[in-house]
């Protein structure tokens, strides 16, 4: 297996992050701005910097097609970024919401792109080409809290949401005249805009704080404030589904979440290293394996060979046994990791993710 590609890109959170479809442009959140770096040899340079927001920045995605870069902030605004010949011209977004912005992601077919707030509604926004502007529709009913994570299904009309009143919901965003009629699926077939084709509580009470669909959309994953994974699988329109799978584990809770392959969901968080499930509907779901596992991390320096009258003499001076410093965790991620993104490979065969977290390093894994 390669090994983890880990850049230090500076000594601040990042909230998000969000690679071009060539791996060539790295975007960042970093407090109010948005850094945008690109390949350099092994790592990265700081190319640009967005500057439109003048709060902290919470998320950000890059159009793997046209190339556009969409900011949220706290600021309660949105922007659409595209590149020109004097930079990159932001375009205001009609949000109309009044409490802060708190994750975007463009739709597969980048005709629409969602924004959660924590004024209880998703805007849903596309571009109105008479008037040169980017507007939205609100999905309300019937979410009563802050909305944490967004995720489209591939036909880019169902949209998954996951919210601090430990709900995960899947909503159609179907727009009139925006989107074609989608072809039917397990979620639902007439879809009209706001109809809530799935919603599934943590059982605990824990916030929800990241959804994702499988590849192929026949099943959500969400990941719970009490350290738990779920797995739903529809059965029909206003039926009950046909399975609902919970993981509990014993670890600190997750912030995030990605499926590798239709059998395989990565997740990651407050443990510092991302944590592999494999299974199905039918033999269930386990914890596989751990990435960057800290426990098989072998100590380092003179600790590993001191003897005892070195130990001794640690006790004495520094109240430890050993002069290894031991601030340091034993794995690459120093901080929560906040979030996790597909790097290489196609949907359901994803070969390569990246990670970003409180401690301001990116992290490209390989998927074992």
């Amino acid at each position: 297996m390669s090994v983890p590609e880990v850049n230090l890109l500076f000594h601040e959170p990042i909230a998000d992050h969000s690679f071009s479809a060539d791996r060539n442009l790295l975007a960042v959140a970093r407090d109010s701005r948005v850094q945008l770096y690109a390949r350099s040899g092994n790592g990265f340079a700081l190319q640009d910097e967005l500057a439109g927001h003048d709060k902290t920045v919470t998320s950000v995605d890059i159009a793997p097609q046209s190339g556009k870069i969409v900011t949220c902030s706290q600021d309660r605004n949105a922007l659409v970024w595209e590149p020109s010949p004097t930079g990159w011209k932001p375009t205001l977004v009609l949000l109309r919401i009044n409490r802060a912005a708190t994750h975007v992601r463009w739709s597969p077919d980048e005709t629409k792109f969602a924004v959660g707030s924590g004024a209880r509604v998703i805007a849903v926004c596309y571009f109105e080409e008479e008037n040169d502007w980017w507007v939205s529709k609100h999905l309300k009913k019937p979410l009563r809290t802050t909305v944490l994570s967004l995720n489209w299904h591939p036909n880019s009309v169902l949209l998954a949401a996951g919210s601090a009143d430990a709900h995960a919901r899947v909503f159609s965003a179907f727009i009139k005249g925006v989107d074609q009629r989608p072809e039917p699926t397990v979620w639902g077939e007439r879809l009209p805009f706001n109809t809530v084709c799935g919603e599934f509580s943590n059982s605990s009470g824990g916030w929800v704080h990241s959804v994702a669909f499988s590849p192929s959309g026949n099943a959500l994953a969400y990941a719970a404030h009490d350290s738990s994974i779920t797995v739903v699988y529809p059965s029909a329109p206003e039926q009950p589904p046909l399975s609902v799978v919970s993981i509990t584990t014993q670890m600190l809770p997750f912030t995030s979440l990605i499926w590798a392959r239709e059998d395989q969901i990565i997740a990651a968080g407050h443990d510092c290293h991302p944590v592999v499930f494999q299974g199905d509907m039918n033999g269930g779901w386990t914890q596989a394996y751990s990435i960057d596992d800290p426990a098989q991390r072998q100590d380092s320096g003179e600790g590993a060979e001191s003897s005892a009258l070195n130990m001794f003499r640690q006790m004495d001076l520094k109240g430890r046994t050993t002069s290894v410093d031991d601030t340091n965790l034993k794995t690459i991620h120093q901080n929560t990791i906040s979030t996790i993104r597909p790097y290489q490979g196609e949907p359901g065969n994803v070969s390569k993710f990246s990670s970003t977290g409180v401690d301001g390093r990116i992290v490209i894994f390989p998927v074992a």
